[in-house]
């Protein structure tokens, strides 16, 4: 397996992106993207861009935040989200400037690419598939189902998964309610919600143990649950 750094922009912003792909495959195959969360892109979306790259994809974890600046704490979490949550516009532009990167390579057929995210990435994956981003797939893992910005009817062209723990209260029942009165709303062709029982906030991350955020803890269970669901839709649509 290859992996390196890949810088792209978005408008003024540097933003550092990291690939991995295995250089000994032949042709064009799909692209996925992988959202970080709220924490900035580390060794968790790195993580998950190379099992994807074992599973034949060329993988780009992208860069939300500019420089792969990481947040040290909450409160610069919370800063750091909260800016690109409060305009979507810039959010969905930071979002796009990566699916641009990771068509144009050529290891990826452009035709078949999907996105993923985690947390805070999670919403960023929606946002693209609410903009109507040239997506085969938006899967989203524990991320906030909240919008300024509902998705148009007939805009949404990608399959949408959102795996969400039924006890994590940054998605709480009636927003989830909200998100799929939303989906029906828009006539989305292919949505589904997969609510795991007994499950909080960041349940793919292993270092999720609650220090940081009381509500965010690990579960094996619904982490090998969601990755498997996420797999049976790519080797669908994809």
């Amino acid at each position: 397996m290859e992996t390196q750094d890949i810088d792209y922009r978005a408008e003024a912003v540097n933003l550092g992106g990291y690939l991995a792909f295995d250089e000994t495959a032949a042709g064009r195959r799909p692209g996925v993207l992988v959202f970080h969360e709220g924490l900035g892109l580390g060794e968790f979306a790195m993580a998950r861009a190379r099992m994807l790259a074992e599973l034949g994809y060329v993988a780009l974890a992208a860069d939300m935040f500019g420089d792969r600046r990481q947040a040290r704490n909450l409160q610069e979490v919370v800063k750091l989200v909260g800016d690109l949550r409060n305009e979507p516009e810039k959010l969905r532009a930071r979002g796009s400037a990566a699916l641009t990167t990771i068509a144009a390579l050529p290891q990826v057929d452009a035709n078949r690419i999907g996105a993923i995210g985690f947390c805070f990435g999670g919403s960023v994956v929606l946002e693209l598939a609410r903009d109507g981003a040239d997506l085969k797939a938006a899967v989203s893992f524990h991320g906030v189902l909240a919008t300024r910005m509902p998705a148009a009817s007939g805009k949404v062209k990608a399959s949408v998964l959102v795996c969400t723990g039924a006890d994590d209260p940054l998605a709480p029942p009636e927003q989830v309610k909200a998100f799929e009165d939303e989906m029906r709303g828009a006539g989305v062709r292919d949505w589904q919600v997969i609510s795991y029982g007994n499950t909080l906030h960041g349940f793919t991350n292993p270092a999720a143990d609650g220090s940081m955020m009381r509500s965010a803890l690990y579960s094996a269970q619904a982490d090998r649950r969601s990755w498997a669901s996420m797999r049976s839709l790519f080797e669908e649509v994809l």
